[in-house]
């Protein structure tokens, strides 16, 4: 018995448009009306029907296919050209942004997202799935992180944070979050950016629900940022938080040495 290909004189691999054109010139070969010197026989008619407007249909097809054991060869599809034909759709994009992090297109990957977050009302996480969006930020700031971009990077690791302490996700590699936060707000960024600055971003992580002893940390660096600045009643009294919350807070007798000629702690 033919197959639907086989009535049409097609392959298993070609195109809709391809099938259309085969079944109009099969069609006009057994028509009587076109060619009057054919034999006019309806079933033949009936077949070629049926068999275009299965494979017409791309899930008619491939139920036809699987049933039948036709298989086609594997047929290469380049998502990221897929993904890069729609460069107005955010949501596309933004599923880009994350293809290009997930495959070593890190360069891309930075440029899109920098592109798209410059739009008004632009976020990645309306278009990405809760768990995706979690995985994409974090690859994100890594990346800001390593071109001595803090601001983006801090940004993005607040929000898993936040994110996380909603509900877990990272759950046991959390750590790996708070530990590169922890780096890149005490060690990183008062190396490239002002103390104030600095500062204001201590001040939006000791307010989170963090493990005390981290906050405790947090608390003690803004106090060494605040006394570099010469305000030495903020410092004290930041320290004093952070020695409440563990009173056995590390660091701290040099800071109290800095402290001491202007006030006793």
């Amino acid at each position: 018995m033919k197959t639907y290909y086989e009535i049409l004189s097609v392959n298993a691999t070609s195109t809709a448009d391809a099938i259309k054109r085969a079944f109009r010139k099969r069609a006009k070969e057994i028509h009587p009306d076109v060619n009057p010197f054919h034999e006019s026989n309806p079933e033949v008619m009936q077949k070629l029907l049926q068999a275009y407007e299965t494979l017409m249909d791309p899930i008619r097809r491939e139920d036809y296919d699987r049933r039948n054991f036709i298989f086609q060869p594997e047929l290469k599809f380049d998502y990221r050209e897929f993904l890069k034909s729609r460069p107005n759709d955010e949501s596309i994009q933004s599923r880009l942004v994350f293809f290009d992090l997930l495959h070593q297109r890190e360069d891309d990957a930075l440029a899109l997202y920098d592109r798209l977050a410059a739009r008004d009302g632009f976020s990645l996480d309306r278009y990405l799935d809760r768990e995706d969006y979690m995985d994409c930020a974090f690859l994100l700031a890594e990346e800001y992180e390593f071109r001595l971009r803090f601001r983006p990077a801090f940004e993005l690791l607040l929000d898993i944070v936040e994110l996380e302490h909603d509900e877990p996700y990272f759950r046991h590699f959390f750590v790996d979050v708070t530990e590169r936060i922890r780096t890149l707000v005490c060690f990183k960024m008062p190396t490239e950016l002002p103390p104030r600055e600095v500062i204001e971003h201590l001040n939006r992580l000791i307010v989170l629900e963090l493990p005390t002893k981290d906050i405790a940390f947090y608390l003690k660096k803004a106090a060494e940022l605040y006394l570099d600045i010469g305000d030495s009643v903020t410092a004290a009294t930041y320290l004093q938080r952070g020695l409440q919350l563990d009173e056995k807070l590390a660091g701290t007798k040099k800071l109290r040495e800095r402290l001491a000629p202007f006030q006793a702690v």
